[in-house]
């Protein structure tokens, strides 16, 4: 039986709560990283039939709206649906030191520039987690004044500045982003997180999949992990890669 347009919506709002939730629980330690991958790789295939379905209808967002893409706006969507996901720490990159935000390594007041730096970004981890993106994203910018060549700061405010340009329609911002994500990857070619990032901008943005396609085909020689596939199956199944 076909379902209307709201029933559709109240699916996906409950799913897209379904994501957040085990993002946070993997984070606090509640989820295993096998059952974090198993939850989002069950919501996001069925949240992907869900949006498709919707925006295959005449009216999808109300009266007055033009049907959308059907191909491209996927992709968009499991992209702010993976933002969280995709920021946690423990997911792409489990360098960062377990040490809360405010404590330095020594106990010494005076902290050198390493040690600032890495309790920037485990408050940035920490702000991402708990939504507060606009704060992240100074303490990125924070790094990158200590460290500019600090791949996770260059990876990081790229995501969110190209996420915070698409959604305003900002494209000096959108050209931020992704120039901060091309400096991350020139500074660390094998680092997974960054060529994950910057073939997920590819791939959602219009004339870009030659390139997508190399970086996922990149990303993938590179041993990324569990959660990292997890978030990058979507995108390889779309974009034809066997096997995922």
């Amino acid at each position: 039986m076909n379902r209307t347009p709201q029933q559709l919506r109240d699916e996906i709002a409950l799913r897209e709560a379904s994501l957040v939730d085990a993002a946070r629980e993997h984070q606090a330690g509640e989820l295993t990283t096998d059952q974090f991958v198993t939850i989002t790789g069950r919501e996001t295939a069925l949240l992907d039939l869900a949006r498709t379905e919707l925006w295959s209808l005449s009216d999808p967002l109300g009266p007055n709206t033009q049907p959308r893409p059907r191909v491209r706006r996927p992709l968009w969507l499991i992209v702010g649906l993976f933002f969280l996901a995709l920021a946690l720490g423990v997911v792409l990159y489990g360098t960062i030191a377990p040490r809360q935000a405010g404590n330095s390594a020594t106990g010494s007041l005076s902290l050198s520039r390493t040690q600032q730096v890495q309790q920037l970004l485990i408050q940035a981890e920490a702000d991402i987690a708990n939504g507060n993106t606009a704060t992240a994203l100074i303490a990125y910018e924070q790094v990158l004044g200590l460290d500019s060549s600090n791949a996770v700061a260059l990876t990081q405010s790229g995501w969110l500045d190209f996420s915070a340009g698409s959604k305003a329609k900002d494209s000096p911002v959108i050209e931020a982003g992704i120039k901060n994500l091309e400096k991350a990857i020139a500074v660390a070619p094998q680092d997974p997180a960054a060529r994950l990032y910057f073939a997920i901008v590819a791939a959602s943005t219009p004339g870009n999949a030659t390139t997508a396609k190399k970086e996922f085909s990149i990303f993938l020689r590179l041993n990324p992990s569990k959660g990292q596939l997890a978030i990058a199956r979507p995108f390889l199944h779309q974009m034809g890669f066997a096997g995922y």
